[in-house]
């Protein structure tokens, strides 16, 4: 009895195995007959292109990291990020209890110079209604006419010196230096504030330029005053610019020459920072060939390119490419891809390498 409980299940394990291994084999040939259709596309050549491209970064026009000379502890931030403050409005306060001391002495200064002034200024012209009546000698009035003089001096020095006060309060006062937005603080109330460390950031929202880097291949092809496309790539959309200053060198940048695109006005919404690219037109020497697809056909992993062409027996294959500058919506392909060779635009599923397709 017991021996036949063990055929028995022998035989269960065995039928299971079975059931089991015919339903894997009928999922795998279900997954293999899975067809996807696709959109494809023929790589075309490019040889008359009349776009030089180059990357850059919106910034305003006019912008300011305020710092001070002064050292002593914040007492005051009236301002956050993003307020609009106008021109001469307080942004920052700093206690300095040595500039107040030296501001009280200079004001007793002041007032002790004018206090003699004022009584030479009394001898001298007492003195010279006296030696007019010749009631007094030359060299009394010689007397009287050097200590005015001295009296005199002395009250401009003091009130020179309060003049170099309330330049330094400046510093300890930190005010707007136009109207415009607060982008940034970096600095505390009760942090401890040192000459030149910046405090405060704020731009003029009114006005944006484009700084971008410009080959020296390239750079004789660019002059003031023309015309190009900003594409700004967050928003996928243009704004036109004008070229408004171009670097006559390139020593400290590697090579690679600044050149300043000003933004006309519009409607969209532009901060700085943001990531764009400039199309300059640029008349081409000669033709070259090149191999552009669009953008939204590229598969990315990481720092990789690539795209999904069709092989021969019909399967998706995922190609690694090597791109190049962006015009537009479209990257430059250096490498990867032939001319006229197809590639897929769309599907309707999910692509992966060896998935059967079908052209529509």
């Amino acid at each position: 009895m017991k021996k036949m409980k063990t055929t028995y299940t022998i035989a269960f394990l065995a039928l299971t195995f079975l059931v089991t291994s015919c339903g894997n084999d009928e999922k795998k040939a279900m997954a293999d007959t899975t067809v996807i259709p696709v959109k494809v596309s023929s790589i075309s050549e490019n040889n008359n292109n009349p776009f030089l491209t180059a990357s850059g970064t919106i910034q305003a026009v006019n912008s300011a990291n305020l710092s001070t000379r002064m050292m002593g502890f914040v007492t005051n931030i009236p301002v956050n990020v993003g307020d609009k403050v106008k021109k001469g409005q307080l942004l920052v306060s700093i206690n300095n209890s040595d500039l107040q001391a030296k501001l009280s002495q200079v004001n007793a200064g002041i007032m002790e110079a004018t206090a003699a002034f004022t009584n030479a200024e009394k001898d001298y012209n007492r003195f010279k209604n006296l030696f007019a009546e010749s009631s007094a000698s030359q060299k009394e009035l010689d007397d009287m006419t050097a200590n005015y003089n001295m009296a005199k001096a002395r009250l401009e020095g003091a009130k020179q010196m309060k003049n170099e006060v309330d330049a330094q309060f400046a510093y300890i006062n930190i005010r707007a230096p136009f109207d415009g937005v607060i982008t940034g603080t970096f600095i505390k109330k009760g942090d401890m504030a040192n000459p030149g460390m910046p405090l405060v950031a704020m731009e003029m929202p009114s006005s944006f330029e484009v700084i971008t880097n410009v080959p020296e291949s390239d750079i004789s092809k660019i002059a003031l005053g023309t015309s190009v496309t900003v594409l700004i790539k967050s928003m996928n959309k243009s704004v036109n610019g004008k070229v408004s200053e171009v670097s006559s060198s390139a020593k400290n940048t590697g090579g690679q020459y600044l050149v300043n695109v000003a933004l006309d006005k519009t409607d969209v919404p532009v901060l700085s920072g943001m990531f764009v690219t400039v199309q300059f037109p640029i008349e081409k020497q000669g033709q070259t060939d090149m191999v552009l697809i669009p953008v939204s056909a590229m598969v990315t992993n990481g720092q990789l390119s690539g795209v999904y062409t069709v092989s021969e027996n019909h399967t998706a294959l995922l190609r690694w490419l090597r791109v190049g500058r962006t015009f537009g919506n479209q990257v430059e392909v250096l490498s990867g891809l032939s001319a006229y060779e197809t590639y897929i635009i769309s599907a309707d599923g999910k692509l992966y390498n060896g998935v059967k397709v079908s052209i529509k």
